[in-house]
């Protein structure tokens, strides 16, 4: 039976805090079940961390919302347990057309080449996402959500934050160690704490209307600018599951966003773009105006903030939800690391650091995607409109042209947890340490599989890369014992050694052994026998050597966690 996740309430629960005061201290409380707190509470809970979600509400997102989502974002949800559905059930697209008035400009593939198991983006109307999410939080023992119960008073401790919690029975305090605050881009948490965010609103605005039809489009992303049913505008069409289709309008700054949003004043623009012919009916209207902002810090003491109650993007480039499951991805493992007593709190500020340095990136590429989108001069307009007639014959100019930059995760590359490469270990490749370590096809005793779900437990993983005329027996005698090594470490790295296609699998004891069955794992690590790859539990690259070194291992493993001193 079909769920419909528009009108799925969770029940609300009266909390033990009410009758009894929790006697330990919590580990992590997040705030907030958008797709970015569900995430957080999912990794933390499948990491062995103690947590509980608070919501104000008893229900999902109202309306698509966010609806794209991008396949660092899936890599992470496979992390999670529940990629498939999201990608069995969205629309999966890789190409993305730009036209000028009624012409076709160019066709651009954001994931051009083969191997890779999630597409460039899928389509997902975001109260699936976070349905699925819910339920996948409802299979972890160690994970409570409770629904209604908004935070009402915060205060904080040297070792612990006290929340208050208001529900239908009252209020109850509720004590933890650290607080994620994943409450929206109007945060309760951020106003409790008298905390502002910086940056710059556009005046502009635009309908988005989510139309329900059956039409004869491609599963591809449309950008117009300044089309013949909506001149002087730009108008941006996506498909969703269920033949729903997202279509935004500019609008420009005097529109009145009451109006717009009437049925009287959407449908004629929907039907100037479909055809007066075309049945379709309108599932859910909105009008917004757009802001590029951030706090001037992710970390204040025990509360770190993740997603839109941290930085606020514009919809061009789909870059709101992706970049906060990718703070949620970041900010898990430390905070698992620090509450266990495994790394110094200090660990929490590279959270911020990098996080802050993601977001920066963001609303650079998002802001320069709505200035060209929004030119508000006729210089800046003459500008835009000359690039887009050189970029149906000029490279080049292509360049130039955006209609949003999709998102992509942000490479991490001076980061302090990074241990950078030694002047003898030159690398050709773009798994740089702060890269997201890319995916490639791999065998595991003759069966298919992906290189990065052998790296998603959450720990630390060592890449080994074995040569072609490598005695495997040889090899096993002489590393077996390295891996046992790492694997003892204060903090353990996992190892997973990749063999050339065709070669002989050696068996190691709590080692996994993939084949580079199309040669693409090589390829995209530049690696040679002997090669080896430090990933961090998020799966960011955080060393890389030539040669397998427990010592330079270990080393850079203290770093990555803050248990040194990062400059000595």
């Amino acid at each position: 039976m079909s769920i419909d996740y528009q009108k799925l309430r969770f029940d609300y629960v009266r909390a033990a805090e009410h009758d009894a005061p929790a006697a330990a201290l919590l580990p992590v409380v997040v705030v907030g079940a958008g797709p970015v707190g569900l995430s957080a509470a999912i990794d933390l809970a499948q990491q062995g961390v103690n947590v509980v979600l608070v919501d104000n509400d008893d229900t999902l997102s109202s309306g698509s919302r966010a609806i794209c989502f991008a396949k660092r974002t899936l890599e992470i949800f496979d992390r999670l347990g529940c990629g498939d559905r999201m990608v069995e059930k969205g629309v999966s697209w890789n190409v993305g057309k730009v036209f000028l008035q009624d012409e076709l400009i160019y066709t651009f593939d954001l994931l051009p080449e083969t191997g890779h198991a999630r597409p460039a983006f899928i389509n997902l109307q975001q109260y699936y996402v976070e349905g699925y999410l819910a339920e996948r939080a409802l299979q972890l023992d160690n994970l409570q959500m409770r629904w209604k119960s908004s935070v009402a008073g915060l205060t904080q401790y040297d070792d612990h934050v006290e929340l208050l919690i208001d529900t239908p029975d009252g209020t109850y305090p509720l004590r933890a160690q650290y607080v994620v605050a994943a409450d929206g881009s109007r945060s309760a948490m951020r106003n409790m704490l008298g905390l502002d965010s910086r940056g710059r609103t556009f005046k502009d605005r635009f309908l988005i209307a989510d139309v329900k039809m059956k039409a004869p489009f491609p599963t591809e992303r449309w950008f117009w600018f300044d089309p013949p049913f909506h001149r002087n505008q730009s108008v941006l069409l996506h498909r969703q599951p269920d033949n729903v289709w997202r279509i935004d309008f500019q609008l420009g700054w005097d529109a009145d966003p009451i109006a717009e949003k009437a049925p009287e004043r959407v449908i004629p623009r929907v039907k100037a773009l479909l055809g007066e012919d075309v049945e379709f009916e309108l599932e859910w209207v909105s009008v917004y105006t757009f802001s590029c902002l951030r706090m001037d810090s992710f970390r204040h003491g025990r509360v770190l903030f993740a997603g839109d109650s941290a930085h606020g993007v514009s919809p061009f480039g789909a870059r709101g939800a992706n970049s906060g499951v990718q703070d949620a991805d970041n900010l898990v493992w430390k905070l698992r690391l620090v509450a266990n007593g495994d790394a110094p709190p200090e660990l929490l500020d590279t959270y911020a650091s990098e996080r802050e340095y993601a977001a920066d990136e963001n609303i650079l590429n998002s802001t320069r995607a709505t200035d060209f989108i929004t030119p508000k001069s006729a210089v800046s307009r003459l500008f835009r409109d000359a690039t887009l007639k050189l970029a149906k014959d000029c490279a080049f100019a292509r360049r130039i042209v955006n209609s949003g930059r999709l998102s992509m995760p942000a490479v991490l590359a001076t980061s302090t947890l990074n241990t950078p490469d030694r002047t003898a270990d030159t690398f050709s490749c773009a798994m740089v340490p702060g890269a997201v370590c890319a995916d490639a096809p791999v065998a595991i005793d003759g069966k298919s599989a992906w290189l990065l779900k052998q790296t998603a437990g959450g720990q630390f993983t060592g890449i080994h890369f074995c040569g072609p005329d490598q005695n495997v027996d040889e090899f096993a005698a002489g590393f077996a014992a390295h891996f046992a090594a790492l694997a003892r470490l204060p903090i353990p790295v996992r190892a997973l050694v990749v063999v050339p296609p065709g070669a002989n699998v050696p068996t190691l004891p709590g080692v996994t052994i993939v084949e580079d069955v199309d040669g693409i794992v090589q390829q995209r690590f530049d690696a040679r026998p002997g090669t080896f790859y430090l990933l961090r539990p998020d799966q960011h690259v955080c060393a890389r050597w030539r040669e397998l070194d427990l010592a330079s291992v270990a080393a850079a493993v203290d770093r990555a966690t803050c248990n040194v001193t990062l400059n000595a």
